[in-house]
């Protein structure tokens, strides 16, 4: 283990306060889980994203495609570091961190348990400006997903296995609200033929107040939301599919075979899913002096940078 003679309960701490997070607050794993996507997927995995944003520099997290980040994921990450902190000071990497947290936290739903390799320095950089672009958004065609995946060297596959971390947490409205309100410029109730009506009738109601509440949200998974499971790929095949994003990987013939065996096949979704997290979670890592071991997970070790 990377940590061993530094700092040999590392895993375990980390392990012990996400635990006792995401008892208390149940949303937070998959937070933690969109989070270190969002992290990875934005220059490598490289906590460039738990950056606050000062006088100097507007960081990665307060872009408009982080804002809806939930807090409690960035908290466990902040509670796991605290805690590190004082057994081992200046030892473990905040990539590190929200690395094993983001693992620990879907074996606690139910997902798969995956190796994860250790040793990532943090980021010494974390613009607003760097995300423009660089992420998949809930109204992307299949063409747009399939190429944001395909720059950073995932395959098709591996971007389906990778979605189904949608089969655990939320979606606000407005991600969602051009699906079932005025669809393609329809009557106010018109809404996504591809949806199931039931499903989307549903929606409507829930959602109905969503320009004046922001915050109003529904689950990516309606039958399982709590349950890291291969329900969202069945629910895809159903029509429950929330976003858009998600609907087309049904649809078209380069995923929807991949989407059936999944729905048919929760173990070979669970091994497939567990190759992918390995492979993003190295992905853009820095080593050596590209980076460096922060104190504190917001803020850089010399403000200056």
């Amino acid at each position: 283990m990377y940590y061993q003679k530094r700092c040999p309960k590392a895993e375990q701490i980390v392990s012990d306060v996400v635990t006792s997070k995401q008892i208390a607050t149940p949303t937070t794993a998959a937070g933690a889980l969109r989070l270190f996507f969002h992290d990875c997927f934005v220059g490598g995995c490289d906590a460039s994203l738990l950056i606050s944003t000062n006088a100097f520099n507007r960081a990665e997290r307060d872009s408009d495609d982080n804002i809806s980040l939930p807090g409690d994921a960035f908290d466990a990450v902040v509670r796991a570091k605290t805690a590190l902190e004082l057994q081992c000071p200046g030892v473990v990497s905040c990539a590190d961190v929200l690395a094993l947290a983001t693992r620990d936290l879907v074996s606690m739903l139910g997902g798969p348990f995956f190796d994860v390799r250790l040793g990532r320095k943090d980021a010494l950089a974390s613009t607003a400006a760097s995300v423009v672009g660089n992420l998949p958004s809930p109204n992307m065609t299949i063409d747009q997903l399939i190429s944001i995946f395909a720059k950073r060297k995932f395959t098709v596959q591996e971007m389906v296995a990778l979605s189904g971390a949608h089969t655990v947490g939320f979606s606000h409205c407005n991600e969602f609200a051009s699906r079932i309100y005025g669809f393609n410029g329809g009557p106010r109730d018109a809404y996504d033929p591809s949806l199931n009506p039931q499903f989307a009738q549903a929606l409507q109601k829930a959602c109905a107040n969503y320009v004046k509440d922001p915050t109003i949200a529904a689950f990516n998974d309606v039958m399982t939301p709590g349950k890291f499971d291969n329900m969202y790929y069945q629910n895809l095949l159903r029509g429950l599919g929330l976003l858009a994003s998600d609907t087309v990987l049904a649809a078209d013939p380069r995923t929807k075979p991949i989407v059936e065996l999944y729905a048919a096949n929760q173990t070979a979704f669970f091994m497939d899913f567990s190759h992918v997290m390995e492979k993003l979670s190295v992905f853009g890592v820095k080593t050596g002096r590209k980076g460096e071991i922060r104190r504190r997970c917001d803020e850089f070790n010399n403000l200056s940078t």
